[in-house]
């Protein structure tokens, strides 16, 4: 691309104030860029590590929910937990410094969800008389929500939601020609086997359809007729090539996606959005500049 030209979006709003994104410079740029990027060794590390830390803090969230553990182990199973929420204290506190517009990223998706990953530990601590009416153990339920964080650290989650978004409109075909298929053989069925064989009604035999193609088979309702069986073999052979083509599809794009992009976590400075390609002048979502990309040399 070259440096005079400017995409579209950038022509209508080519002065877009930043979101809460990257600082110019400094102290807040590099911790911005180890905690908001994974393109470098450090930032690798800082993921990786996080990511670990993320699993085991819901190990020890399960752990606590099992009585035989709990019990001789509620000393350790304590620590852990406020360890863990110090940690992840800090880790929320610095992604507030480090960005230049921390009530944006505080009422974010994300950032609402680091907030819930530790309010509820110390809402026990400073309302412990709450438990009288709402068992504790119901909010901490709410630190589950550490498990949607990975998101943004695991690369994979952004090619399979690319790839989904790109699929959408196949995949809703794909359901469409399912959907006729389960109305035309059910009605087929509640035809052949009737209210004596428990096909009571139309929708009844669209429930027995939709179990037997998707084999999953709860047996609550069997045909009883030769042609039912019928019917019913011919649904299981077609269940089986059903569950395959959604599959193929998502599995595709993702193949023609990794072919065509070389996938980066480089961060728009103003929306936050990821994955724009190393040479990219412009935020291919808000137009805004970027700056120079910035990777470790040495990995490769």
């Amino acid at each position: 691309m070259s440096k005079t030209s400017t995409p579209a979006a950038a022509d209508i709003a080519p002065h877009t104030p930043p979101v809460f994104g990257k600082p110019d410079s400094g102290l807040r740029r590099r911790i911005y860029t180890i905690i908001f990027e994974a393109d470098t060794s450090t930032g690798k590390y800082f993921d990786v590590l996080l990511v670990a830390l993320i699993l085991l803090s819901i190990v020890v969230v399960i752990l606590d929910s099992v009585p035989s553990v709990a019990g001789p182990f509620k000393n350790p199973l304590t620590v852990l937990e406020w360890t863990f929420t110090l940690l992840f204290t800090a880790e929320y506190i610095a992604r507030l410094c480090c960005v230049r517009q921390p009530w944006r990223y505080a009422t974010s998706f994300f950032g609402v969800i680091d907030l819930i990953s530790v309010l509820p530990t110390y809402f026990a601590l400073l309302v412990p008389e709450a438990s009288a009416f709402l068992d504790i153990r119901i909010l901490r339920l709410l630190r589950i929500f550490r498990i949607f964080k990975l998101t943004l650290y695991i690369n994979e989650y952004l090619h399979l939601g690319r790839a989904l978004r790109a699929s959408g409109r196949k995949i809703l075909v794909f359901l469409s020609v399912v959907v006729m298929a389960v109305l035309i053989l059910g009605t087929v069925m509640y035809v052949v086997e009737g209210p004596e064989h428990g096909f009571t009604s139309i929708p009844m035999a669209m429930y027995w359809a939709t179990v037997t193609m998707t084999t999953v088979g709860y047996g609550d309702l069997t045909p009883q007729t030769n042609l039912g069986r019928l019917i019913a073999s011919f649904m299981m052979l077609l269940g089986w090539g059903v569950l395959a083509v959604p599959t193929g599809i998502v599995t595709a794009e993702m193949t023609s996606q990794r072919m065509n992009r070389k996938p980066t976590t480089r961060t728009c400075p103003s929306c936050l959005s990821e994955g724009h390609e190393p040479d990219a002048q412009y935020c291919k979502d808000c137009g805004e500049s970027l700056p120079d990309y910035e990777y470790d040399k040495s990995s490769g």
